[in-house]
């Protein structure tokens, strides 16, 4: 095995090549392109390298060759250096080498498992730095959003354990009015709260914001789209199908 100094450098000078021909005419050939995007690799597998990220760099080596199992412990290392401590804190070259991992993931995953491979590259977008996200949406556009592939189930048994599942969270959801009639007058303030409907801005500032006076409100959102579309389970595996997405 050559040292991992050398081996970085020996895959540096694989991608750094480009024709003149290409870059006479300025245009992103495929081969030009193709080596940009090995380039970076390289010059973050580098990086990676001066972080003493050993290990990772030799996982990453294997997966690109197409070891399922080195991408998915070089995913892990990642992970673990995304958590090591704040996350104003981390490496911005550890955000890019859980990118890459997730792209190598998603490629290997991709014949047999389509919903692994989503998710592994939604989470290269959520969590991964920017250096190889262009990599990741042009990944994603190849795989459809819903639908599935030759060896997967239809997904009409998950849909509708789904649907169940979703109105029985909404059934558990209690008002606060019902809340409101158990508890006593005063529990809750001093003064008996205010109930009002659709009030201005200017209203809710002058009257209760600045008096700082509590106030129950409602109606004030009875017009927004999701009130009604976000209770539809199938509304929303149409929009978003197996998609990973932030929740904050």
């Amino acid at each position: 095995l050559l040292p991992f100094p050398l081996l970085i450098t020996s895959a540096f000078a694989l991608f750094q090549g480009l024709s003149d021909s290409e870059m006479d005419t300025g245009e992103p050939t495929g081969t030009a392109a193709a080596a940009a995007g090995g380039e970076k690799r390289a010059m973050l597998l580098r990086q990676i390298t001066e972080e003493g990220g050993f290990a990772f760099v030799a996982s990453a080596e294997k997966a690109a060759a197409g070891d399922l199992r080195a991408a998915e412990a070089a995913r892990e290392m990642a992970w673990e250096q995304l958590h090591s401590g704040p996350w104003s804190e981390v490496e911005p070259a550890w955000r890019h080498a859980y990118a890459l991992a997730c792209l190598h993931v998603a490629s290997l995953r991709a014949g047999d498992d389509r919903r692994a491979a989503l998710r592994a590259l939604d989470m290269g977008l959520i969590m991964g730095g920017d250096l190889l996200r262009a990599e990741l949406e042009a990944a994603i556009a190849q795989v459809p959003a819903n639908g599935n592939r030759e060896g997967e189930g239809d997904g009409a048994g998950d849909a509708g354990r789904n649907v169940e599942r979703w109105r029985e969270g909404l059934s558990r959801n209690r008002d606060l009015g019902d809340a409101l009639k158990v508890l006593p007058v005063k529990s809750l303030s001093c003064k008996r709260i205010e109930r009002r409907t659709c009030i201005s801005l200017e209203t809710f500032i002058h009257d209760y914001f600045l008096r700082e006076s509590p106030v129950i409100l409602s109606g004030c959102i009875d017009h927004w789209p999701a009130r009604t579309k976000w209770k539809d389970i199938k509304y929303l595996e149409r929009i978003a199908g197996d998609r990973t997405i932030p929740v904050e």
